[in-house]
């Protein structure tokens, strides 16, 4: 399974790692990446810094919608974390412990940047456990 590691060591200079480079940067991370596209394609960015200068706030304000609103593009799993959720959903549970929902909360938090905390909260809680379902049966594809 390649993860983001993996193409971080890449050289450079490989096309693989050129074109997982690009697709990257195609990638938007939120609403601001979005805007920015739609203002460069149309021209209003170009208008905007003529009038404005190079210093007009738009990466700011990129920045800013990025923060509000983030697209969720799910980090890859770690081995060691795809084999805790296939050992976890093999057994059907009407209970998790709070040793096994603090590991689900830290995968959970890190594939998906998020700040879940842990609870008592049942429903809470399923929802942290139907997400990673969710990604890891799409995972498995």
């Amino acid at each position: 399974m390649k993860d983001e590691t993996y193409y971080q060591n890449l050289d450079k200079r490989t096309k693989e790692y050129r074109e997982w480079k690009k697709k990257r940067q195609e990638a938007s991370e939120g609403l601001g990446d979005s805007v920015q596209k739609v203002t460069r394609a149309t021209g209003i960015e170009k208008a905007v810094k003529f009038i404005a200068g190079e210093d007009c706030g738009c990466e700011d304000r990129k920045k800013a919608l990025n923060k509000l609103f983030r697209y969720n593009n799910p980090l890859c799993l770690r081995e060691d974390e795809y084999n805790y959720l296939t050992e976890f959903f093999s057994t059907r549970r009407s209970t998790i412990s709070m040793t096994e929902q603090k590991r689900l909360v830290e995968i959970y938090n890190r594939v998906f940047k998020a700040r879940q905390k842990l609870t008592k909260c049942s429903s809470c809680v399923a929802n942290v456990v139907r997400n990673l379902k969710q990604y890891y049966e799409k995972y498995n594809g």
